[in-house]
């Protein structure tokens, strides 16, 4: 296996199915710190630079939070428009990188462009880890989705995954990718503007990942073990920002997850969404035995702090 130490976490094309297995150990091995909202002394005087060109709650809040678990330090921008990158200069992220490598150990970077986090890694020195790169992928989020699945049902091997939502967004590219490690499925529901673009289905052909595609619901609700949702209603996240408009579009009843829909699902399955949501995952689900979105939130620092700790060579 690879070392992850002083390793960019770029994508999950890459990923083996023993590193998955890695990470998810070490996560096991720190999740008791973050269970008793303690911090250790595992990453002291490590500084974790945070670039956020685009808006975040729990994927910035998460890498910030395991850093100080671990015993770290947090610097860095939330919003480009407070940055030399967002204002009249339009700085570029060879220049911008360049200057952070100076100012912690590790980056975070989340992106309105894809390939920004890789561009950044080019010229950085340090590690730099992918928090969310236009459309293109969240590996940190789906690392924290899998293993929550582990938690919560053993193994993701023998998993049917019915991923419902915009096809096209980073998560969902993530998530292909990583179940080509998997003995699991992956069943597709999305609208027909937002299905998966063919270069995509053809790489997931490449990497043997096993997947079909569905026109509605209730073609796989029953089988499925986890309901893995994205909104089908969301700005473009090839924008630094998108506000949201006066009026917009509801979720059709056919990419929605109610009370109602999860009548007809298994006893044992699971609702796992990375949020925020919209109207596509309905209030009256929270109560279920099924969801787990927030379980999905606490593991995204538990799986912040296996990472950084990895990246920065406290594990081997």
């Amino acid at each position: 296996m690879r070392s992850f130490a002083g390793r960019d976490i770029l994508s999950l094309k890459d990923f083996e199915r023993n590193e998955f297995f890695h990470l998810f150990e070490i996560a096991d091995r720190l999740e008791p710190i973050a269970r008793s909202r303690r911090s250790s002394d595992l990453l002291a005087g490590k500084i974790l630079v945070t670039a956020f060109y685009q808006p975040s709650t729990r994927t910035r809040l998460a890498h910030e939070t395991a850093m100080h678990r671990l015993g770290g330090q947090v610097n860095g921008f939330a919003d480009a428009k407070v940055t030399r990158a967002g204002d009249f200069y339009q700085e570029s992220i060879k220049d911008t990188v360049h200057m952070l490598e100076f100012y912690g150990d590790v980056i975070v970077m989340r992106h309105f462009l894809q390939g920004a986090p890789h561009e950044a890694a080019k010229w950085s020195s340090i590690p730099v880890i992918n928090g969310g790169d236009g459309w293109g992928e969240h590996p940190t989020q789906i690392l924290t989705d899998l293993y929550t699945v582990t938690k919560e049902m053993g193994s993701v091997d023998g998993k049917t995954f019915l991923a419902i939502g915009d096809h096209r967004m980073r998560t969902m590219h993530s998530l292909g990718y990583a179940l080509s490690q998997f003995d699991a499925e992956m069943v597709i529901l999305s609208p027909e503007a937002m299905s998966p673009r063919p270069e995509h289905l053809a790489e997931l052909d490449a990497k043997g990942t096993r997947y079909r595609i569905v026109e509605h619901v209730d073609e796989a609700i029953a089988d499925a073990d986890v309901i893995y949702m994205e909104p089908v209603v969301q700005p473009d996240y090839t924008h630094s920002r998108d506000e949201k408009p006066s009026e917009y579009p509801t979720t059709p009843a056919n990419y929605k997850v109610t009370q109602e829909v999860m009548k007809r699902a298994k006893s044992t399955s699971i609702v796992l969404h990375s949020l925020p949501r919209m109207d596509e995952l309905t209030t009256d689900v929270d109560g279920l035995k099924h969801a787990r979105y927030w379980e999905e939130a606490y593991n995204g620092v538990v799986m912040r702090m296996a990472l950084l700790s990895s990246v920065l060579g406290a594990w081997e």
